[in-house]
């Protein structure tokens, strides 16, 4: 009989994170600062704590966890890897799909991961407080539950469309002891800019990025950083426990290994943490398709040059190499509001540049269908951006269908809906359409980038 779902033993949980960095062929392109020149590791030193920037700035191929963050990752960790049994029947596929099941957390989402290492190292370091920004709030619900584990104060800029779709988000951050503002917002001097010129904006994690590094650095005494739920490498680094898992699961389960890995991707830290491991064994010859799915609305990988571009709209993060639609960028306010970030992660980044995953874009509608099939296959409400990974993962077993051939597909389910419920409610009710990024739009928005460095 197949085995419906994988548990590993808590002892089985990796006791090392892996660094993509240590592998990627080429030399990686260095961030910048506003002066053009490469970043040196001090001027992080008012946004990061400095056990968080040696992270960041790391070649290493492993680093160890501590054994403070592994007990707190144990109250959820090991996660399940489980089989689609039920939509493999469905599809009449003679692939096996497999899915690591990160709503079993806390906050439903993988982001916990990364929120209680980061946490954790800015209370060893002596911050009483952090601030961040989050899109459909599944980080910041994460960042609020870790601070509250650990004992720090959290401040949560939400971009302004999904605050008003998702106020339950909200309520979870504040039932943690966050405080939860729209952004743009009056509390800082960008978010006061933004308001002036286009009252009625719809925001971005652009912008909520803005005032929450404005805002850590204009703590007098010091004791406030910044943290994020993705695009640096350290977020990135923090997630690979899930496909590190997920590696001890599938050989458990009597698999070789994936033929296909796939994950939705907006900045990056799901689709990095279970594709990571996996680009390894890439790299050291095994065949692999890795792919990243994001929505046609907001095309990073699939439509947005490779070069240096801001992290925020303000302009105050240092300059990253990556693939971008300008920090001018203003999505529409589709509901999968964790992947509507105008950039992708330097080391994903990296990794489509060298051709080692090979990105997918698909519209919101074609993705809600797949997740109404996920529901009435396998009972599950999926979180809006993870349907995109099950949207592509039933694309690849149609493939295997068609092809006779027994592959064996692997993603991210990366978090539930049940706090997106608005989404589905509107598709139901037919309100919702397709979107793909005009020409035009994609035009105007990389005019922000004109005059930045170019990769060389």
């Amino acid at each position: 009989m197949p085995f419906n779902k994988i548990i590993l033993a808590e002892k089985d949980i990796p006791r090392q994170w892996y660094n993509l960095a240590a592998d990627l062929p080429g030399p990686l392109h260095a961030p910048l600062g506003p002066d053009g020149q490469a970043l040196k590791p001090a001027m992080l030193a008012k946004v990061f704590p400095m056990n968080i920037i040696e992270q960041e700035i790391s070649t290493k191929r492993w680093i160890d966890i501590p054994e403070e963050v592994l007990k707190l990752l144990s109250l959820w960790r090991p996660a399940p890897l489980r089989r689609a049994l039920a939509l493999e029947k469905f599809l009449k596929t003679p692939a096996h799909i497999y899915y690591k099941d990160e709503s079993v957390s806390p906050a439903g989402s993988h982001k916990p991961n990364s929120a209680v290492a980061q946490a954790w190292y800015n209370k060893k370091f002596g911050i009483k407080r952090l601030t961040t920004e989050t899109g459909a709030g599944q980080w910041g619900s994460a960042i609020a539950f870790a601070c509250n584990l650990i004992g720090l104060e959290c401040k949560v800029y939400m971009v302004r469309i999904s605050f008003d779709q998702k106020p339950m988000r909200k309520t979870m951050m504040q039932v943690w002891g966050a405080k939860c503002v729209a952004s743009p917002s009056q509390d800082t001097a960008s978010g006061r800019e933004i308001l002036k010129k286009t009252p009625h904006t719809p925001g971005s994690l652009g912008i909520a990025i803005s005032e929450a590094v404005e805002d850590a650095l204009s703590d007098e005494s010091g004791s406030s950083r910044y943290c994020l739920g993705s695009v640096l490498n350290h977020v990135l680094l923090h997630q690979t426990i899930i496909g590190l898992e997920a590696k001890k699961q599938l050989k458990i389960a009597g698999e070789k290994g994936p033929d296909v890995v796939i994950g939705c991707v907006g900045g990056g830290s799901n689709f990095a943490g279970i594709s990571f491991p996996f680009i390894y064994d890439k790299i050291h010859g095994k065949k692999i398709e890795i792919i990243p799915v994001e929505p046609t609305a907001c095309p990073t990988l699939t439509k947005g040059p490779f070069t240096y571009d801001f992290g925020d709209t303000a302009g105050l993060t240092p300059l990253l190499a990556m693939y971008t639609l300008g920090h001018g960028f203003v999505p529409e306010p589709i509901h999968a509001g964790g992947l509507r970030y105008h950039g992708m992660a330097p080391l994903v980044s990296q990794a489509a540049v060298k051709g080692l995953v090979k990105p997918r874009s698909y519209d919101q509608i074609k993705c809600y269908e797949s997740a109404m099939i996920w529901a009435k296959t396998e009972g599950a409400i999926c979180a809006p951006e993870t349907s995109h990974a099950i949207a592509c993962a039933i694309d690849e077993a149609k493939k295997a269908r068609q092809e006779g051939k027994k592959k064996v597909i692997l993603f991210c389910y990366s978090g539930h809906g049940l706090m997106d419920l608005a989404g589905y409610e509107k598709f139901l009710s037919g309100k919702l359409t397709k979107y793909a990024l005009p020409k035009h739009k994609l035009k105007k928005s990389l005019e922000s980038i004109k005059g930045l460095p170019k990769i060389r």
